[in-house]
């Protein structure tokens, strides 16, 4: 049975449907989230029969229009792929729980969400780098109005920050795709993977187009020392929107990267170009260790989640910079785990601001154990699963990096890897401490407005961080033949 046609379904659905809580507007107020709601559960069930679809059969190439590559836009999706698509979905989803009650709740607000979540899903299912940038830039302009759409007014601010260094990031990465494009005259992903081969790995117009798309992506993905517009907008955000865009557009981006190095310019480019190589991994490590100094600093519970992105996404990319099947994989499970983690932490953060008055820093969160039981577990739960603590993903991922980078000889890497559990602990164990080991004395403002929707999606992220870890070799089994074509 010919299946193609989902790999379209799965982008076009809640980017053509983005439109409906706009035009809805005209007669009925509020009924944005019940959209929104709907059409990302299609989206994920058309998900998961693809997911499967491409687990039993292998990956699924769609062709728009019919126009065959490399002259027509293709759609391709695979196993990496697909679970950076589920990966997508099930936040939305659990974000869109967090929601209903926790807001925004205007039309248009939903509006943007269903086309922020299609551009996502188009980055990762694109074929065309190209076309990459075009789903990029509607996944970042509706970003910034999301994030505007916050009460304070900060938040202007920091969206207007975030879309200039946004449009920064987009021009290098355009920048990148001419160079590919004079160089090879193609923009299909599979069919640059042999023409940049023809034209050399050493062709200065091929290394150029790589640093110039490198740097682009390294912006977007908020890497040291391009990472200062990540802290103001994630604070600033709506509390939801923070949760997508700290554990998904980075994420999405990471994903975006590896496929820039493994697909198009392939391991071999690397090898050809060790400096570069020894720069990927020198950038990480720095994202890795600044982030995690910076989150040390903060006591405000967005701020420091922000800037455990930088440093969790800094693994991530020390992986991708290793580049052998142990260290991606730690990649994969490492961005796959994060992403549950972290917007589950952002929506518990906004839980408690709405049951405890707005409450944000350090000190406001003592004694919440003795009111809120169940959410103070699933935030322990969730932030030993951020620091790296055996058994949960946090602490699986990280030992297949440290793992990869062992077998290449790279003993240094491998314990720096480890060693920044010690810095996560630094930055997310006075919370646990305040939460449990001091007395209340705030006050329980709103507890009607914890919704069981609510519960049940941090839970699921909390018990998500631990399977996952205790589950990791399974996961290995299952990724193995993906990770290798990959990387080979």
């Amino acid at each position: 049975m010919e299946l193609d046609w989902l790999v379209a379904a799965v982008v076009l659905v809640p980017l053509l449907t983005a439109v409906l809580p706009v035009a809805a507007s005209l007669r009925w107020k509020n009924v944005g989230w019940s959209f929104a709601a709907a059409i990302v559960s299609i989206t994920f069930a058309l998900a998961v029969g693809l997911a499967w679809h491409v687990y039993e059969n292998g990956a699924e190439w769609y062709e728009v229009a019919g126009i065959p590559a490399p002259f027509g836009i293709e759609l391709y999706a695979d196993e990496f792929s697909m679970l950076v698509v589920i990966l997508t979905l099930s936040i939305c989803l659990g974000v869109l729980a967090y929601t209903r009650i926790g807001g925004p709740r205007g039309n248009a607000f939903y509006g943007g969400f269903l086309l922020l979540t299609g551009g996502m899903l188009g980055v990762v299912l694109t074929g065309d780098i190209f076309n990459l940038y075009v789903f990029l830039e509607i996944m970042a302009i509706s970003s910034y109005a999301l994030v505007s759409a916050s009460k304070y007014r900060w938040s202007t601010y920091a969206a207007f920050k975030y879309l200039l260094v946004g449009t920064v990031g987009a021009s290098f990465y355009l920048l990148g795709v001419a160079l590919a494009l004079s160089a090879t005259g193609t923009l299909n992903m599979h069919d640059l993977t042999d023409q940049l081969a023809v034209a050399g790995y050493d062709n200065p117009v091929v290394v150029t187009a790589f640093v110039l798309m490198g740097v682009g992506l390294a912006i977007k993905i908020a890497l040291f020392p391009v990472h200062t517009w990540l802290a103001d907008a994630h604070a600033s955000a709506p509390d939801g929107i923070s949760a997508v865009i700290s554990a998904l557009m980075p994420a999405v981006a990471v994903y975006a990267f590896a496929r820039i190095i493994f697909t198009v310019f392939t391991p071999e480019f690397l090898d050809a170009n060790p400096t570069i190589a020894q720069l990927v991994l020198v950038g990480a490590l720095l994202s890795l260790f600044v982030g995690s100094t910076f989150a040390l600093l903060q006591d405000h519970i967005k701020l420091v989640l922000a800037y455990s992105t930088v440093s969790q996404f800094g693994i991530v990319l020390v992986g991708i910079a290793v580049a052998n099947e142990t260290a991606v994989f730690g990649s994969a499970l490492h961005l796959f785990g994060h992403g549950f983690v972290k917007a589950s932490l952002f929506i518990l953060a906004g839980m408690f601001a709405l049951r405890f008055g707005g409450i944000r820093t350090v000190d406001e969160y003592a004694g919440l154990a003795k009111r809120a039981p169940v959410m103070a577990g699933a935030f322990a739960v969730l932030g030993i699963a951020m620091i790296g603590l055996p058994p949960t993903v946090g602490f699986a991922g990280k030992w297949y990096i440290a793992l990869g980078a062992f077998e290449e000889g790279m003993w240094i890497v491998s314990l720096l890897v480890l060693g920044s559990t010690l810095l996560s602990a630094g930055y997310i164990l006075p919370f646990i401490n305040r939460i449990y080991f001091h007395p209340f004395d705030g006050e329980d403002v709103d507890p009607a407005s914890i919704t069981a929707g609510m519960l049940i999606a941090i839970i699921a992220g909390a018990t998500l961080g631990v399977a996952l870890g205790l589950l990791s070799s399974e996961i290995y089994a299952l990724l193995e033949s993906a990770i290798q074509s990959l990387v080979s």
